[in-house]
């Protein structure tokens, strides 16, 4: 199996504004967040203003962060930004990288590990969400997309390849 050259898939177009918007909230959320920036209604980061109110309707864990909130919050930040930021103009540029693809899939792992421990934080720990039909479409994204991702860099064979010279005998 051997990857060919990147090219524009329909998943691509839930792809793309998927990563801009990990981009988006990895640098307006998760990165301020992990680095103490207080979430609070006087919060000097307006974005964790908004968070606040979030934080104390559905998810309190982030006004007493535990570590493994703040180890994710940490990974968003310092891992999986950069990670979006390759991924994402790897992807709208077409960009033959031979190791896009592996990078591509240690990100689809990584991102579905991390969800994996934030979500048992958020229902085995203290405070599970009251109202799931409003927690769960809001962070349940952040778990399905990198499995798209993983089903859409996942090596599949070449079809065109030759196939292997035969012996000359029959079946």
């Amino acid at each position: 199996m051997t990857s060919g050259p990147l090219v524009r898939r329909r998943i691509d177009y839930l792809l793309l504004p998927a990563f801009v918007l990990g981009i988006v909230n990895a640098v307006a959320l998760s990165l301020p967040e992990a680095l103490g920036v207080p979430i609070a209604p006087d919060s000097p980061w307006p974005v964790l203003r908004w968070l606040h109110t979030w934080a104390v309707e559905q998810e309190p864990q982030h006004l007493i962060m535990p570590p493994a909130l703040q180890a994710s919050l940490l990974y968003d930040a310092f891992v999986q930004l950069p990670l979006l930021v390759v991924l994402t103009i790897g992807l709208w540029k077409l960009k033959g990288w031979p190791w896009l693809n592996t990078l591509a899939l240690v990100y689809a792992v990584s991102a579905v590990m991390n969800m994996y421990f934030y979500f048992m934080q958020t229902f085995l720990g203290p405070d599970s969400p009251a109202h799931l039909w409003i927690y769960l479409p809001m962070n349940l994204p952040w778990a399905i997309v990198p499995m798209l991702v993983a089903y859409r860099f996942w090596p599949r064979p070449n079809c065109g390849a030759a196939r292997p010279a035969s012996n000359g005998r029959s079946r």
